[in-house]
């Protein structure tokens, strides 16, 4: 099939205009008032929500607080083989700014791909099924949000940027970390580093920022969870998700990401 062939079942081009390798990404602009506005907003519910936390409220988080982590340090190599298989051999992942408009303003093309397996509640079945052993080992964590392979490429930097809410946190499984050079996040005041085969837990809605300055691609499973609350926050924590999980951030990205998998099936012949 040709690229043009590609395009017209829904590939996502990346040689046309902004999506040149490397050149300077935009925001999507016209996106619904949630979208546009709701950051203004987002400091008052985060803030309601950190009042109800089960667990500290702190940048970077204790992975003994939350148990289920040992089943991913325990299953790394599984998870690790099955991401070179699906996201890194044959077919790259896609880049995350042709899945999603809302990160175009701090994911390069090219530098920073994610394959989804889950996404805000939504199961890409698709990828499960070529990842199945990860599939069963994420399907058993609480409150599961999202799961998928981030893929930073050799000298990528993703710009300082904070996550949608305090309601949910984050965890990192480190699968193949370059060890020539210097690969590592700032979270708030904090510099942390991955290893292969341990987890880090940390709170997205601190400013945080990545560099990649190995000649290698980083690759982490990515999993988005709940965070343990009482009420109120956590009624207003899943009041706020839903409005989210509804509104064209997740829709956008959820159609992108069936238009890929399209356009690679029909690249398969």
């Amino acid at each position: 099939m040709t690229d043009s062939e590609a395009r017209a079942v829904g590939a996502p081009d990346q040689r046309r205009g902004s999506e040149q390798p490397d050149a300077p990404m935009r925001a999507e602009t016209n996106r619904p008032f949630l979208i546009k506005y709701g950051k203004h907003l987002r400091g008052f519910f985060d803030r309601l929500i950190a009042s109800s936390s089960l667990v500290p409220n702190d940048p970077v988080l204790d992975v003994r607080d939350f148990g289920w982590t040992a089943l991913l340090r325990a299953n790394w190599q599984a998870i690790r083989d099955e991401a070179i298989a699906a996201a890194l051999d044959r077919r790259p992942a896609p880049s995350l700014a042709s899945i999603s408009p809302d990160h175009r303003a701090i994911a390069p093309v090219n530098k920073w791909r994610s394959f989804f397996l889950w996404g805000y509640g939504y199961r890409v079945r698709e990828n499960l099924e070529r990842c199945p052993a990860t599939s069963c080992i994420v399907a058993q964590i609480p409150g599961l949000n999202s799961a998928f392979f981030s893929i930073l490429a050799p000298g990528a930097h993703i710009p300082a940027h904070r996550g949608v809410t305090k309601g949910l946190i984050t965890c990192h499984l480190g699968l193949i970390v370059p060890r020539d050079g210097d690969v590592r996040m700032r979270v708030a005041d904090r510099m942390v580093r991955w290893s292969e085969g341990e987890t880090l837990v940390f709170d997205d809605t601190y400013d945080h920022e990545v560099w990649n300055e190995t000649s290698g691609t980083r690759v982490v499973l990515l999993i988005q969870f709940r965070r343990p609350l009482r009420n109120p926050g956590r009624w207003i924590a899943d009041k706020f998700l839903r409005v989210v999980r509804s509104s064209a951030f997740v829709q956008d990205a959820r159609a992108n990401v069936m238009r890929w998998n399209e356009a690679m099936k029909a690249l398969d012949g």
